[in-house]
Protein backbone atom coordinates (compact mmCIF):
# COMPACT_ATOMS: atom_id res chain seq x y z
CA UNK A 1 0.00 0.00 0.00
CA UNK A 2 1.33 3.43 -0.93
CA UNK A 3 1.67 6.08 1.75
CA UNK A 4 1.73 9.80 1.03
CA UNK A 5 3.08 12.18 3.61
CA UNK A 6 2.63 15.94 3.67
CA UNK A 7 4.77 18.27 5.74
CA UNK A 8 3.65 21.88 6.10
CA UNK A 9 6.37 24.28 7.26
CA UNK A 10 5.53 27.72 8.58
CA UNK A 11 8.61 29.94 8.33
CA UNK A 12 9.27 33.46 9.61
CA UNK A 13 12.00 35.48 7.91
CA UNK A 14 12.82 38.61 9.95
CA UNK A 15 14.26 41.76 8.45
CA UNK A 16 12.82 41.28 4.98
CA UNK A 17 11.95 44.50 3.13
CA UNK A 18 10.77 43.11 -0.21
CA UNK A 19 9.44 40.02 -1.92
CA UNK A 20 12.75 39.78 -3.79
CA UNK A 21 14.62 39.41 -0.48
CA UNK A 22 12.11 36.78 0.63
CA UNK A 23 12.65 34.81 -2.59
CA UNK A 24 16.39 34.97 -1.89
CA UNK A 25 15.77 32.93 1.27
CA UNK A 26 12.87 30.68 0.20
CA UNK A 27 14.04 29.58 -3.26
CA UNK A 28 17.45 28.23 -2.14
CA UNK A 29 15.75 26.43 0.75
CA UNK A 30 13.26 24.76 -1.60
CA UNK A 31 16.04 23.76 -4.02
CA UNK A 32 18.15 22.26 -1.23
CA UNK A 33 15.24 20.26 0.17
CA UNK A 34 14.53 18.82 -3.28
CA UNK A 35 18.18 17.90 -3.80
CA UNK A 36 18.95 16.50 -0.34
CA UNK A 37 15.76 14.54 0.28
CA UNK A 38 14.30 13.84 -3.21
CA UNK A 39 10.89 15.21 -2.20
CA UNK A 40 8.36 17.51 -3.86
CA UNK A 41 8.44 21.04 -2.44
CA UNK A 42 6.46 24.22 -3.12
CA UNK A 43 5.63 27.50 -1.44
CA UNK A 44 1.87 27.15 -1.02
CA UNK A 45 0.63 30.16 0.97
CA UNK A 46 1.48 33.77 1.79
CA UNK A 47 3.53 34.30 -1.37
CA UNK A 48 2.81 38.03 -1.18
CA UNK A 49 3.78 38.49 2.49
CA UNK A 50 7.33 39.63 3.08
CA UNK A 51 8.35 37.95 6.31
CA UNK A 52 6.25 34.80 6.26
CA UNK A 53 6.27 31.68 4.09
CA UNK A 54 4.36 28.42 4.11
CA UNK A 55 6.15 25.57 2.36
CA UNK A 56 4.67 22.14 1.65
CA UNK A 57 6.82 19.02 1.30
CA UNK A 58 5.40 15.76 -0.05
CA UNK A 59 6.90 12.28 0.04
CA UNK A 60 5.65 8.87 -1.14
CA UNK A 61 6.72 5.44 0.12
CA UNK A 62 5.23 2.03 0.88
CA UNK A 63 6.11 2.53 4.56
CA UNK A 64 4.24 5.07 6.73
CA UNK A 65 7.06 4.95 9.29
CA UNK A 66 9.64 5.82 6.64
CA UNK A 67 7.58 8.76 5.35
CA UNK A 68 7.02 10.14 8.85
CA UNK A 69 10.71 9.81 9.71
CA UNK A 70 11.79 11.45 6.46
CA UNK A 71 9.47 14.42 6.92
CA UNK A 72 10.58 14.83 10.53
CA UNK A 73 14.23 14.97 9.35
CA UNK A 74 13.27 17.57 6.73
CA UNK A 75 11.76 19.81 9.43
CA UNK A 76 14.82 19.39 11.65
CA UNK A 77 17.17 20.24 8.79
CA UNK A 78 15.30 23.44 7.95
CA UNK A 79 16.02 24.64 11.48
CA UNK A 80 19.71 23.74 11.17
CA UNK A 81 20.32 25.06 7.63
CA UNK A 82 18.73 28.50 7.64
CA UNK A 83 19.99 30.75 10.41
CA UNK A 84 18.26 33.72 8.73
CA UNK A 85 14.84 32.03 8.90
CA UNK A 86 12.92 30.67 11.85
CA UNK A 87 10.77 27.56 11.70
CA UNK A 88 7.66 28.71 13.57
CA UNK A 89 5.64 25.52 13.28
CA UNK A 90 5.31 22.36 11.26
CA UNK A 91 2.64 19.71 10.74
CA UNK A 92 2.97 16.20 9.32
CA UNK A 93 -0.02 14.45 7.79
CA UNK A 94 0.05 10.84 6.64
CA UNK A 95 -2.53 10.22 3.92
Amino acid sequence: MTTVGLLTLEIYVPGIASLKEKRGVVKPLIARLRKEFNVSVAEVEDQDQWGHAVIAVAAVSPSPDYVHGLLTRVAECVTEWRLDAELVDYRIEIL
